[in-house]
């Protein structure tokens, strides 16, 4: 049987200093969770066990306190990678309170994830910034292709489609693409791409706007290889704008090449920048969130991730049981990814914003300022939501930024080939 090590007083402060009774402070969270990862990545069973136990016992998953159920999501987290690393806890674990528990994420209607949306500017942000820019880049061409890589599954374009019937004068063909490999990442929806395309058809077509919907088989995992083949096998027409809409799915890419045959100083975010801008693109949109997430240390990454996912734990106080439910369980799905997961199967590789925009230069992009108008229509839209949503203007680099409490928390910005 093996025996419990005694966690000794120096290594840890003492639990009585600590304000655990109104939910645990988050930095003795923080570190314990990272004693906790370092005692899994260094094999020490008997340490990793005590200290999931400490963690479980004072972190619930339906804590009153947000900080106590972000600690629960990482404690899972740890535990799905303690198991898988040292096989000999899984007897330990296997049928206690450790057990993680084994809820599927949920899928959505479409009117369901439009309204699981709307609970936060998280998506909504980056949607306007986007739109309105999209607006003023194809004013007076006849046909617009945008190629839509989005994590939320064109939630975007019916604003879109009523904002170009609305404010453009001149009818025009609207060309949507998308790929495949969307659905691979939570939000999860109950309809295929098919049936998504079909009602988008249906709508653009009662606001008087043809529409083509395009389903490219393309996967993050190689660049978006076939996509970009496919544009450059149907390059734009005379008086078409080609927009590319990159939200949130770019960090999906892997951000260095993850097999061993292939040089690991290759990017192919960089490839994939590359490539995009010799289609010549009219203009590109790059919603992100501002977190850096890639280290290939486990201790450095669980560091980032507690301290950027406390932020959509944080703002989910104020809503009902079930949304925050399914709120949590889609940021706890990435929880799990970052710090469970290595190699091919850690998809979750989010960058900073500087990150992104260094990379974007390098590939002779640059940024365009969002009109006023899409300010102004940011600031109403965080006007409908709780105190604490705010947005900064970066003037150096063109980027408008979502803040929570003054926390960087997503940037917008748009781009064109130079």
């Amino acid at each position: 049987m093996t025996r419990t090590r005694i966690i000794s007083p120096t290594r840890f402060p003492s639990l009585k200093s600590q304000r655990c009774g109104s939910g645990g402070d988050a930095s003795f969270m923080e570190q314990l969770l990272l004693h906790c990862a370092t005692a899994i990545d260094s094999n020490d069973a008997a340490l990793a066990h005590q200290l999931l136990w400490v963690l479980n016992n004072i972190a619930s998953p339906d804590g009153d306190s947000s900080t106590q159920r972000l600690t629960s999501a990482f404690v899972r987290a740890l535990l799905s990678r303690a198991v898988s690393k040292i096989p000999t806890l899984f007897s330990t674990f296997g049928n206690t309170v450790f057990q993680p528990p084994a809820d599927e994420i949920h899928r959505f209607s479409v009117v369901e994830l439009a309204g699981f949306i709307d609970l936060t500017p998280w998506h909504r942000f980056g949607f306007i910034a986007a739109n309105e820019a999209i607006l003023t880049a194809v004013e007076g061409y006849a046909k617009v292709h945008i190629v839509d890589l989005s994590l939320t599954h064109c939630m975007q374009i019916p604003t879109l489609i009523d904002a170009i019937a609305t404010k453009l004068n001149k009818p025009l063909l609207l060309k949507l693409t998308v790929v495949s490999s969307a659905s691979n990442f939570p939000p999860f929806i109950n309809i295929s791409y098919e049936e998504l395309g079909s009602k988008l058809v249906n709508f653009a077509t009662s606001r008087n706007i043809e529409m083509q919907f395009t389903i490219i088989p393309s996967t993050y995992s190689d660049g978006f290889s076939s996509l970009l083949q496919h544009l450059r096998m149907y390059p734009t027409s005379y008086n078409e704008a080609l927009v590319v809409n990159c939200h949130m799915m770019l960090r999906y890419i892997p951000d260095k090449t993850l097999t061993p045959s292939s040089p690991s100083s290759l990017s192919l975010r960089n490839v994939f920048l590359n490539q995009l801008r010799s289609l010549n693109p009219t203009m590109v949109s790059l919603i992100e969130e501002d977190a850096d997430l890639t280290s290939d240390n486990l201790v450095t990454r669980l560091r980032s991730a507690f301290n950027y996912f406390w932020i959509p734990f944080d703002t989910t106080d104020t809503f009902m049981s079930e949304q925050r439910r399914l709120y949590e369980a889609e940021i706890s799905w990435k929880i799990e990814n970052v710090v469970a997961k290595e190699g091919v199967e850690r998809v979750e590789r989010t960058e900073t914003k500087g990150r992104w925009l260094e990379r974007m230069r390098d590939n002779e992009f640059g940024g365009v300022r969002v009109r006023e108008e899409a300010v102004s229509e940011l600031k109403a839209m965080l006007g409908e939501h709780a105190v604490g949503w705010g947005m900064k203007k970066d003037d150096d680099d063109e980027s408008l930024v979502l803040t929570w409490k003054g926390h960087s928390v997503v940037f917008a910005t748009v781009w064109v080939p130079i």
